[in-house]
């Protein structure tokens, strides 16, 4: 059984009678699938912000997810896109396998169940970033590139479906209420409750803050894209981080906005990177670990 008080779990609540009927060495095989899924996803960010920073810096534009792994694509850049495809999918399987063994202890309530959903969906976008990323490869060796048009023929396709403009309004909505959430998470620093106690996590803990509040800005304006085309029957403007850099440059100064984004997405991968070493999985935590937020409670 966890130390329940090193997670910082009431014993009484849900999860810590979850918790209590659990042998951590149960569940140790997932986290190494963890590990390497939070790792992908870090690359992810790292190459997508350093390489839009980088433009940004020489007076060209921010990069979309797909034009950043277009560009790297070849010579050792096609060995970095690989850890990306095989880390994206550890990610999604990790989901998938946190869900179904319910590693964070949610339970079987409707809050329980609301969050393992959330988890598959996670799960189900970053394996599509990871075959955007594996069809670049061949993209490139095509002499073609992945960009964003496979995102505007979705919503296209979305938007000319039955009641299309309701389904684009409504995930546009389901899209900004998850940036709300990230902005709490950054507020409240409840990420602390998932992060084992130690140097390295106190020490980057501005970074940690800065780079998800980074993220859940993403994550608002795409909803409000989503939204905005939704609601004008218009999906010209709406898609993911390439729609959002788009945006934030047709602002007052766009250019500082679009930089500051970019240094806020290295931030969140720092978060992610952090996560792949010192991320806390409840039921596989055993009695030498102490999350951050439970040990400067004590």
């Amino acid at each position: 059984m966890p130390d329940l008080s090193a997670l910082r779990v009431d014993p009484s609540s849900t999860r810590g009678k979850i918790l209590s009927k659990v042998d951590p060495d149960s569940f140790k095989w997932a986290i190494p699938i963890m590990r390497s899924g939070y790792a992908g996803r870090g690359l992810v960010y790292l190459a997508v912000a350093g390489l839009s920073l980088w433009s940004v810096a020489q007076g060209g534009e921010a990069q979309s997810t797909g034009e950043a792994f277009d560009q790297l694509s070849g010579g050792w850049g096609s060995i970095l896109i690989g850890l990306i495809v095989a880390g994206l999918v550890s990610y999604a399987l990790w989901r998938t396998i946190d869900c179904i063994w319910d590693l964070e202890a949610y339970g079987t309530d409707t809050k329980g169940i609301i969050a393992r959903g959330g988890m598959l969906v996670t799960g189900l976008l970053h394996l599509g970033i990871a075959f955007l990323a594996a069809s670049s490869l061949g993209a490139v060796a095509s002499g073609s590139g992945s960009g964003g048009s496979g995102t505007q023929t979705v919503l296209s396709a979305i938007l000319a479906s039955p009641g299309g403009r309701a389904v684009l309004a409504v995930a546009g909505a389901v899209t900004f209420a998850a940036g709300i959430y990230y902005f709490h998470k950054a507020y409240t620093r409840s990420y602390r409750d998932a992060l084992a106690a130690n140097p390295v996590t106190r020490d980057f803990e501005l970074v940690l803050r800065f780079g998800v509040a980074a993220q859940g800005a993403i994550v608002c304006i795409i909803g409000g894209l989503l939204m905005a085309a939704g609601l004008r029957s218009d999906t010209s403007g709406a898609g993911g981080l390439g729609a959002v850099f788009d945006w934030l440059q047709s602002q007052s100064y766009g250019t500082i906005l679009v930089g500051a984004l970019c240094v806020g997405l290295l931030g969140f991968a720092v978060f992610c990177f952090v996560n792949a070493i010192y991320r806390v999985v409840p039921k596989a935590a055993g009695d030498d670990v102490q999350t951050l937020s439970a040990a400067d409670a004590s």
